[in-house]
């Protein structure tokens, strides 16, 4: 039990956060984190925890994001490998 714990532990601290540019192309077009989050059918806290690296968005809301800004998904977000 005490490897599995140690495994565990490791596996938390490796995990990839993604990067991604969406604080950018929110601010080019002049919204806020309330309207996109609108746009998005997200609640404000959850376009700011992606924003921050806190969350990362699910695959459906990734595909949303990135036909909003009309841009393929790697362009907006990308691991920090």
């Amino acid at each position: 039990m005490r490897q599995v714990d140690t495994t565990i532990r490791f596996l938390q601290s490796e995990q990839l956060t993604m990067k991604n540019r969406l604080k950018v192309l929110r601010a080019e077009r002049d919204w806020s984190q309330a309207e996109l989050a609108v746009q998005l059918d997200v609640s404000r806290q959850a376009v700011n925890a992606i924003e921050t690296g806190k969350h990362d968005p699910s695959l459906p809301l990734a595909f949303r994001i990135s036909r909003l800004f009309e841009m393929p998904i790697e362009e907006i977000f990308h691991d920090q490998a």
